[in-house]
């Protein structure tokens, strides 16, 4: 459940590429236990904040703390150990290796956990993300939604505190969305933390607890769901003033 402890600090971050800003003084805090949105139109910087919280991008102002440890500028394998997992908008799994081997490859190599209690934790895992019946499958012979599935199996499989979710729901129809809500709502009874870049606006609604909003690498817009969806700043970002 969600506390008042802050477990991850985004202090007036910027990210330029060449002469693009990308972000641009970005600041907030996110809560143990809570999910947190991220919202804004298509290149509005959500990705690249991701990015730059997993440590993947550098930024070139600002600083991010994570627990008690200053994150900034820490290679992304670092980040990592230290318990921040992430999923991509177009999934990167291990396409030559069935499902079972690419979470083999987070918790009995990554994790160094021995090899049956390894198997027995992704069983846990395929089973919450409804993978069971195509573990034995290779990933580069699934469909695009099987692959998301993976994609979070696999982030889940580093047993993070904090879960940077990017996009899972994209792609998926009406009638998966329920099944997606309950994942993600199971995943935070699990008591882990949880940053998410949405577009489909029924999960947002369904499963975080406050929204921060991008437009042109900018924070223009923080609050509950149903403050931002009146925002008038935010109505402009999507729909122009």
């Amino acid at each position: 459940m969600q506390n008042n402890e802050i477990l991850l600090s985004v202090n007036d971050v910027s990210k330029r590429f060449g002469g693009l800003t990308a972000l641009k003084g970005v600041t907030f805090n996110v809560k143990k236990g809570e999910v947190l949105g991220l919202m804004g139109p298509n290149g509005a910087g959500k990705t690249t904040l991701l990015n730059v919280i997993a440590g993947e991008y550098n930024p070139d102002t600002g600083k991010i703390m994570y627990k008690d440890h200053n994150i900034t500028n820490m290679p992304p394998h670092k980040i990592c150990h230290l318990g921040i997992a992430r999923t991509y908008q177009i999934p990167q799994p291990f396409v030559t290796l069935t499902l079972q081997d690419n979470l083999l490859a987070s918790t009995l190599y990554g994790r160094q956990l021995k090899k049956k209690e390894a198997i027995s934790e992704d069983e846990k895992i395929f089973d919450l993300v409804g993978l069971t019946e195509k573990k034995n499958i290779i990933a580069g012979s699934l469909p695009t939604l099987s692959l998301k599935k993976l994609e979070l199996a696999r982030a889940l499989a580093r047993k993070p505190d904090l879960l940077l979710l990017d996009e899972v729901a994209a792609g998926t129809t009406e009638k998966e969305i329920p099944k997606i809500l309950n994942t993600i709502k199971e995943i935070r009874s699990m008591g882990i933390t949880i940053i998410i870049i949405e577009h489909v606006i029924k999960v947002l609604m369904n499963v975080v607890d406050r929204i921060v909003v991008i437009d042109k690498g900018m924070q223009i817009a923080e609050g509950i769901p149903s403050a931002i969806m009146c925002d008038s700043k935010v109505i402009d970002a999507y729909f122009g003033a």
